[in-house]
């Protein structure tokens, strides 16, 4: 049998690596499953984990206050040395674009041993954005021997870099878990005290989302550094215009825990009507909120996926995005930072049914939910010794 090492350290690595992490040990007669989180977030990837039920095998538990990129990465490169001399893997299993992702990556090569690569080859051409992930990408890519790419355009970016084998083109399981999370809701009967949580937050929140009431709701996400400043303040000048043209929108904003995020957005739209800011959501309120509402404005790469799946038409509100599949195919739009851009865009789809129709009936590039067993199919045809 292969020992495969999942090696991740944030909520959204977390989320897509789950559906793959329960998959594997589905397979326990060809695959021994360990797990090792860094911890690079650390409330938020726990609230992912718990949800599907993983239990890692190691815990470096890398988050302190006021880290940065070069205590993540010299703390955690050192942490994963240890990890690997103790479970001896024969694959390395990375995701995405994170610093635990380049330093899960750099730990398999100095140590010879093979990585594989989840949602390799996105590329936005501009190394400083998003900043740091861009590069944490490219150069995860060259470290790695096993690349699955989400998508054709994904492949053609690494096969411009280079890199020719072992390169296999399976979806994003990211719709896997978005799946997976709203079976594991229905089936653990959790609706109702998901939407107890927000009437606690939100008041008349049940009535919100009444049929009768024929309330939209939006939801946005923000978060990417490039935004900080300016950027910021122009998306919460965006959100104030649209929701004193549309009496019926009413908008629904976690707001993220950096300070650089929580300042502008909560200066500019605390106390706004129609604007609830709340705190960040778990995994399963998350994805909940998402299948309720109407449309989403956001930065976050996840949500550019998952969004589609439910026919929800996606704002991206970045000057460039890794994503580029999902404006190609008509599933979001790039507005980027601009207080008119937003605005308009968000204008054309609350007032024309028919190009909201169009983009929520567009086809979503990311795959239909089966991108875990195709890996698990692939890795066990090769040998990974």
């Amino acid at each position: 049998m292969s020992k495969v090492l999942f090696i991740f350290g944030t909520r959204p690595e977390a989320i897509k690596m789950a559906p793959l992490v329960i998959e594997f040990k589905k397979k326990s007669d060809l695959f021994i499953t360990e797990v090792c989180v860094t911890a690079q977030h650390r409330e938020m990837l726990d609230q992912v984990i718990n949800f599907f039920h993983i239990k890692p095998d190691y815990d470096l538990n890398l988050m302190k206050p006021r880290q940065n990129l070069f205590d993540v990465t010299a703390n955690g490169i050192k942490g994963i040395e240890g990890v690997v001399n103790s479970s001896k893997p024969d694959l390395i299993f990375v995701q995405g674009d994170t610093t635990t992702v380049l330093i899960g990556a750099l730990a398999g090569y100095y140590n010879k041993i093979k990585v594989a690569h989840l949602e390799a080859g996105l590329r936005s051409g501009n190394k400083l954005s998003p900043f740091p992930e861009e590069m944490n990408r490219i150069l995860t890519g060259h470290l790695s021997d096993y690349h699955f790419a989400p998508t054709n355009k994904a492949k053609e970016n690494l096969f411009n870099e280079g890199i020719k084998e072992n390169v296999w083109v399976v979806g994003n399981t990211v719709i896997d878990a978005m799946l997976l999370a709203l079976e594991i809701i229905k089936d653990r009967n959790i609706e109702g005290n998901i939407i107890k949580f927000y009437n606690e937050i939100i008041s008349g929140f049940d009535n919100l989302i009444s049929d009768s009431n024929n309330k939209r709701i939006i939801l946005v996400t923000g978060h990417r550094r490039e935004s900080f400043g300016k950027p910021f303040e122009n998306i919460c000048f965006a959100l104030k215009d649209v929701v004193e043209k549309y009496e019926d929108v009413e908008i629904i904003y976690p707001v993220h825990l950096n300070p650089n995020v929580r300042e502008p957005v909560n200066r500019i739209l605390n106390n706004q009507k129609r604007i609830h800011l709340i705190e960040p959501l778990d995994y399963s309120s998350l994805i909940w909120l998402l299948n309720r509402s109407f449309l989403v404005l956001t930065d976050s790469g996840g949500i550019q996926e998952e969004a589609p799946s439910l026919a929800k038409p996606v704002l991206v509100m970045r000057d460039v995005t890794e994503r580029i599949e999902g404006i190609e195919s008509g599933t979001a739009i790039l507005v980027g930072t601009d207080r008119k851009r937003i605005f308009n865009a968000a204008d054309r789809l609350l007032s024309d049914e028919d190009e909201y129709r169009r983009m929520a009936k567009a086809v979503n590039p990311y795959g239909n939910g089966d991108t875990s067993k195709k890996i698990v199919n692939i890795l066990a045809q090769h040998n990974v010794n």
